[in-house]
């Protein structure tokens, strides 16, 4: 695995400290100086080369089939992220503090061979969790999700998703290719990576090329929450049925910036009117926290169509809410465990 933040989550260094390294004190240092880590936070080189969440980014657009430019995403995001602060509210924690939360830097993937660069994420998330790491991982397009889901599969086993996303994403090809922004979770799928008993869109609208689509969507096990169906039915109502529906299943979250209306993110690739608010996303990642998230992804971020960086903004809050709850469960999991040797 290259990246260009960090000398790889396998590098040779030091033991990883016993209490977390957290960001950059923004009393001492304004935020917005120095390099532009996630949340501030250290590098994984600087932590020993391993992490308990390793927030990596995929430089990678190729699959996109309208606007271009997510390979810009992850940096933007994390840009935007020099704002946020070590202390959540919502979620009472304070996740640098439970957890060592490290930024992986970048995946390098070639950028003119879709196969190739699917190959280069399934091996280095391999790589990063085989280290223990859970993987927040900042796109980049919807592409990535497959050899994400793969390296995730690999290791717990199909697994629960829920999608946050404008479109299905499970369409079968696009010009004949297999692996595009609008087939991940068809291919995922077909592969037998998902727990197909624990499905979900959030968040879905727009026109559609034909009624087969939900047709085919709902075979794979698909069950849909538009956002029709938020604003009607309201967030406790949605998280509800999405944590029924999870149960103690590991699960990956999957979130397309685009899942928000073009007000709360213009900056993407394939915007559709009437989305969620960037208020009502995070409310209902905050209902999940304490499903049994294994990794996560945002992807979609293209800065180049964002103003006053809405689109990042909101994309790095959503990570925070993300990174927040596999904190929380790791350090639980970590006292429940020294709980156990001590009865």
């Amino acid at each position: 695995m290259t990246t260009s933040a960090a000398s790889g989550p396998t590098a040779a260094a030091s033991p990883a400290p016993t209490a977390p390294v957290g960001p950059v004190d923004s009393s001492r240092v304004p935020r917005y100086a120095g390099p532009a880590t996630f949340a501030r936070l250290p590098r994984i080189d600087e932590v020993g080369g391993r992490a308990d969440v390793a927030v990596v980014g995929v430089p990678f657009d190729t699959g996109v089939s309208y606007r271009p430019g997510a390979r810009f995403g992850g940096n933007a995001v994390r840009e935007a992220s020099r704002l946020l602060r070590p202390y959540n509210p919502a979620q009472d924690a304070s996740p640098f503090d439970l957890a060592q939360v490290a930024d992986a830097g970048d995946i390098a993937v070639n950028p003119f061979s879709i196969d190739e660069a699917v190959e280069t994420v399934e091996g280095a998330a391999d790589e990063l969790l085989a280290s223990g790491a859970r993987l927040m991982t900042l796109g980049g397009d919807h592409t990535i999700a497959l050899p994400l889901l793969r390296s995730v599969a690999r290791r717990h086993g199909p697994v629960a998703l829920v999608h946050f996303d404008a479109h299905l994403d499970t369409w079968d090809t696009y010009f004949g290719a297999a692996y595009t922004h609008g087939t991940p979770f068809r291919r995922a799928f077909e592969e037998g990576l998902l727990d197909t008993a624990a499905l979900s869109h959030v968040g879905t609208r727009g026109p559609l090329y034909g009624k087969a689509d939900l047709d085919e969507d709902a075979r794979m096990g698909f069950g849909i929450v538009t956002s029709a169906d938020v604003m009607r039915r309201g967030v406790d109502e949605v998280v509800q049925q999405l944590r029924e529906r999870v149960g103690d299943r590991p699960l990956y979250v999957s979130v397309d910036i685009d899942v928000l209306d073009p007000a709360h993110a213009p900056g993407t690739g394939t915007p559709e009117a009437g989305g969620l608010t960037s208020r009502e996303l995070l409310e209902i990642l905050r209902g999940l926290a304490d499903c049994h998230l294994v990794s996560a992804d945002l992807v979609e971020v293209a800065p180049a169509y964002d103003h006053a960086e809405i689109t990042s903004v909101a994309a790095s809050h959503t990570a925070y809410e993300l990174t927040t709850a596999m904190a929380r469960q790791i350090a639980a999991g970590r006292t429940a465990g020294a709980d156990g040797e001590t009865g």
